[in-house]
This record gives structure tokens, C-alpha cells and sequence, in this order.
């Protein structure tokens, strides 16, 4: 019988001490693995965050906010530079504008109300409650009164980038008819809200008017409240063309590969754009959404070297009782002519084979526990995390409507983090059955080479 079979047959001769020490393996490699699982899902979770929350750069023309203060608009020429930059993912660009009774056809779907009127006066001018807002105030002279009607606008939206559910208003975006245009055209089509649809009696195929130009309305969109349903959005180049706003942009999205090269972006941005654009990053935010998701990580480090110390503890320590155990045994080993090397082989076998059989049993626990465990540090950790973010994204997914719908990115970061996937695959397996049998190797030879320097005679002695 040579000294790997002597060794394996050995791990049975206590039956009782193999039954405890491979629960307690199983319990420690069954954590090791656990841990291992859970370190790699929320290193997933975290780069895949970091990809997708808060990666996006706001530039806008420097002092404007909307159609609030003033400035400069951006131009296709400057905003093209930004493409070039490094880390730099996609650009999106928009136009804003408004269509009021001077230049479209269309009604606004919204009523003015008490917050219209005070947003559309001005100081001492008195209102009529009626459906159209009546404005009454001193003519420029000052001799006689003069009267004109306000309906509060429709906002009109250029885009290059379509897919992008920010440019809607709303966090989930859908068509209940039609679909998207292409964020490349330049032909006068459009997409128009579901309340601005109803309003104007418009469906996919319809046309209204707007800059003396019929447009053809493509798709109708359902952006989840109100305000956002009562827009349209064009193609950008199109609106740039039909408002006399050629080459013009009121603000640009700069998407980026992670929140960790958000700094060097922004600074690049200013750097490329310098006083003209005003630049701002959402690097705080998603560094908030993700700060939990760290937490977990750490935890699931330290735990993994826990574990992974308890496991080497475990098989040093029996490997340790056993060889003190079998002193007399190595002796009469070394008496008949067996060599250090073959009894270190002996009990390196046999602690491989305890490791094995709790190794079974470990990857049992751990694969029954890894998800759970994820998903409860998880939870536990972004506890603490209330902070609601709109994240940034792009992208077209099916909806409703015959056209899909525009993905939605959800409106709580919280939930984001904690939607961790956590599944045992087979590296993880690897690195556990590498890491189980190093422990086993390790924990074994060294107490089996000290005890295999000892004398035959000194052991029988002794005995």
C-alpha cells in the first residue's frame, strides 16, 4: 500500500473525529464560499453602477437654466469636440423651444391656474379667472388699458438621442402608439404627448403645424405625468433648422464609462468649452448609491479572510493532534526504511482527503447560502441609503405600445444597489477548490515535516 492510499484510508479511522471535522470544513469552506460569491456579485453590481448612475456630465450655455437667465447657446462645432474626449461613452444634445399660437397650431393641454398666471404676468397686473388666461394691465403710453390672451406654451424638444428617457421628462417612457424617430434625421416628424395628443385630436400619421411647416407626428408617447405629456420632441437638426436656430444647442448630456474618471471628464469639458459652458457632474450622488454596495464588499473581504483563516486553523490543528497521535507509527515507519517525504505524503493525503469530503459538504452550504447572505448584507447595508436619484441611462426597450418604449431607469438608487444577482459559478468554484486544497497542504505538511525529523529510536524510547 504506498503512502497516498495509507493516507487516504487513515482520514476513517476515527469515525467520529472525521464526522466533526468535516462539518466544522464544511461550515468554514461552505463561508468561504459564500463570501467569495458575494464579494464578486457586488464588485459586479458596483462597476455595473458606476456605469450606468450618475455617469452623465450636464453642459449647458453658461447662465442660462432652461428658458431662465440668459447667455449663449452651445454650437454643433463645440459639442462635437467633446466625442473626442477620453472615457467619454456618447454625447446627447438638445434644443429647447416653445410653440405658442404665433408659430403652431397646437393648444397646450395644460391650464393655466394660479401658477400660470403668476409665472406669466407681470408685477401689478391684475387676471380674470377664465380658461385662457386674460391679462390687463396699462398700454405703453399709459392712457388706455390693453387686453391680450395667454395659453401657457407647448414645449418643443430637438434631439439627437431619441432613446434617452431624460430628454421626455419623465423617469419611465412609453409609446401608446407609433414609435421613435431617428435621433440622425432631419425631417420634419415628431413625437407628442399623450394629454397634447388627446387635446389636438393628433394620432401617429396626423400633422400640425409649426414654424408655417406641416409635421408628421410618428409616435405618441406616455411620460407618466402631465407637464411631460404636454411636449413634443423633434429630431435635433430639424428644429435647429425650422426655429432659425441653426447649429444652436441649449444643453448636452456627456456620458462617461464609470463615476470614478467623472472629475477628469468635467475637467476636460471645461477645459474644451472654457467660459461659454457651464458644466456640472452627478459624481456625489452615484457615489452614494454605490457607497453600500462598498460596505458589502468590505464585509465580504474580511469575512472571506475569516473564514479561509478558521479553515487553515482547523486543518493545522487536527493535522497537528494526528501526528502527534501517530508519533510511535512514524517511527516505525522510519525504523523499516520510509523516507521523509513519504510520510509527509502520507498525511498530506489524508488532510486532503478530510478537506475533499468537507469541501462537498462546503459547497452544498455555500451554494445554498450565497444568495441569501448577498442579499441580506445588501439589504442591511443600503438600509441607511434613502436618497432618490433619477438615473442616467439610454436605451430602447419593448413597451405597450406597437413602437416599444423607451427603457426606464427607475427613480431609487436604493433599489438599484439591491438588485444584486449573486450565483456560484465556476470560477468561484475554482478559487474555492484551490483554495480549499492549499489550506489542506499547507495545514499538514508543516506539522508532518517537523514530526517526520524525529529518530526512530528517540519516538520508541519514548513510547
Amino acid at each position: 500500500m504506498n503512502a497516498v492510499t495509507r493516507g487516504m484510508r487513515n482520514a476513517f479511522r476515527n469515525s467520529i473525529r472525521t464526522f466533526s471535522i468535516i462539518v466544522i470544513l464544511g461550515l468554514s469552506i461552505g463561508l468561504t464560499l459564500a463570501m467569495l460569491v458575494a464579494r464578486a456579485a457586488v464588485q459586479d453590481k458596483i462597476t455595473s453602477v458606476k456605469s450606468s448612475i450618475g455617469n452623465t456630465i450636464t453642459v449647458s450655455p453658461a447662465g442660462s437654466q432652461g428658458f431662465e437667465g440668459g447667455g449663449e447657446p452651445l454650437t454643433n462645432e463645440q459639442i462635437a469636440k467633446l466625442s473626442e474626449l477620453d472615457n467619454v461613452t456618447k454625447v446627447s444634445s438638445k434644443l429647447d423651444d416653445r410653440l405658442t399660437s404665433e408659430n403652431s397650431d397646437l393648444e397646450s393641454a395644460i391650464e393655466p391656474g394660479s401658477l400660470g398666471k403668476r409665472r406669466a404676468g407681470n408685477s401689478g397686473v391684475g387676471f380674470e379667472e377664465k380658461p385662457q388666461m386674460i391679462i390687463r394691465g396699462e398700454s405703453s403710453d399709459g392712457s388706455s388699458n390693453i387686453t391680450r390672451t395667454f395659453t401657457p406654451p407647448v414645449n418643443i424638444i430637438g434631439t439627437d438621442d431619441p432613446s434617452n428617457h431624460i430628454v421626455y421628462g419623465g423617469g419611465s417612457v412609453s409609446f401608446t402608439s407609433g414609435q421613435a424617430f431617428d435621433g440622425a434625421s432631419t425631417e420634419n416628424v415628431a413625437v407628442v404627448g399623450k394629454t397634447l395628443a388627446e387635446k389636438n385630436s393628433l394620432q401617429a400619421g396626423s400633422t400640425f403645424k409649426a414654424y408655417d411647416k406641416d409635421i408628421k407626428v410618428v409616435g405618441i408617447y406616455d411620460a407618466g405625468n402631465d407637464f411631460a405629456n404636454n411636449g413634443v420632441i423633434m429630431p435635433l437638426a430639424a428644429l435647429q433648422e425650422l426655429s432659425g436656430q441653426a447649429g444652436s444647442i441649449t444643453s448636452t448630456m456627456v456620458a462617461i464609462n464609470s463615476i470614478d474618471n467623472a472629475d477628469s471628464v468635467t475637467s476636460a469639458v471645461k477645459s474644451t468649452l472654457g467660459d461659454s459652458a457651464d458644466v456640472v457632474n452627478n459624481k456625489e450622488t452615484a457615489e452614494s448609491a454605490v457607497e453600500p454596495l462598498e460596505s458589502v464588499k468590505t464585509i465580504a473581504t474580511f469575512s472571506l479572510i475569516g473564514s479561509i483563516v478558521a479553515g487553515s486553523v482547523v486543518i493545522l490543528l487536527t493535522m497537528v493532534m494526528i501526528v502527534r497521535e501517530r508519533r510511535r507509527e512514524i517511527g516505525v515507519f522510519k525504523a523499516i526504511g520510509a523516507s521523509n517525504v513519504k510520510i509527509m505524503l502520507q498525511f498530506m493525503s489524508e488532510a486532503v482527503t478530510l478537506t475533499v469530503l468537507g469541501m462537498v459538504a462546503g459547497v452544498i452550504i455555500g451554494a445554498a447560502g450565497a444568495s441569501p447572505l448577498t442579499n441580506t448584507l445588501v439589504s442591511n447595508s443600503s438600509s441607511a441609503t434613502k436618497q432618490t436619484m433619477l438615473p442616467a441611462g439610454d436605451g430602447v426597450s419593448k413597451g405597450p405600445g406597437p413602437g416599444g418604449g423607451i427603457r426606464s431607469f427607475g427613480n431609487n438608487a436604493t433599489a438599484s444597489i439591491q438588485d444584486v444577482q449573486a450565483s456560484v459559478g465556476w470560477d468561484i468554484l475554482g478559487y474555492g477548490v484551490i483554495t480549499a486544497l492549499t489550506i489542506a497542504v499547507i495545514g499538514s505538511a508543516i506539522p508532518a515535516f517537523f514530526i517526520s525529523k524525529i529518530r526512530p529510536a528517540e519516538v520508541m524510547r519514548a513510547e
